[in-house]
């Protein structure tokens, strides 16, 4: 699949197993709860569409989405700190949006944190909806959080 231009510097392209490295540093750098680099090889060895964005051979923000049956499941999406604000998860998210439709989706799904401001000002400019509570969904550092379940139309 080719690359698809993001900034002028930058580029939305397929996850490759060469990627897992930086990409596990991300999600080291934004989550108390990291998944494991197991995790992230399953999703890409099952087939889940999992995409970087990299500028200038840095990889800023990764996304991994499973479709089936009709739906589309944003399972992460994470920009490195020094990237926030530039637009880069947008345009990420812009273009998971797009993929789960072409890949037959009628809704694209996802769960957010409340605590998380700033990825639910993101998921309502771009049209998400809340449509549940999962309780006690995130591992917390005291506790658990609960999970807002969104969703968007893609048709």
């Amino acid at each position: 699949m080719s690359a698809v231009p993001c900034f002028e510097s930058g580029r939305i392209r397929a996850m490759a197993t060469e990627d897992l490295m930086a990409v596990m540093e991300i999600e080291r750098l934004c989550y108390a709860h990291p998944w494991t680099a197991g995790i992230m090889r399953d999703c890409m060895r099952v087939g889940y569409s999992c995409w970087v964005y990299e500028r200038e051979a840095v990889i800023q923000a990764y996304a991994i989405l499973s479709v089936a049956a009709g739906e589309a499941h944003l399972l992460n999406l994470c920009v490195r700190p020094e990237a926030r604000g530039q637009g880069v998860g947008r345009r990420l998210l812009q273009h998971v949006i797009v993929s789960a439709a072409r890949l037959g989706a009628d809704t694209l799904f996802l769960e957010v944190r409340p605590s998380n401001a700033s990825a639910l000002a993101l998921y309502e400019k771009l049209d998400f909806s809340e449509v549940g509570l999962r309780k006690a969904y995130y591992p917390g550092h005291k506790g658990r959080e609960d999970a807002i379940v969104m969703a968007r139309p893609l048709n």
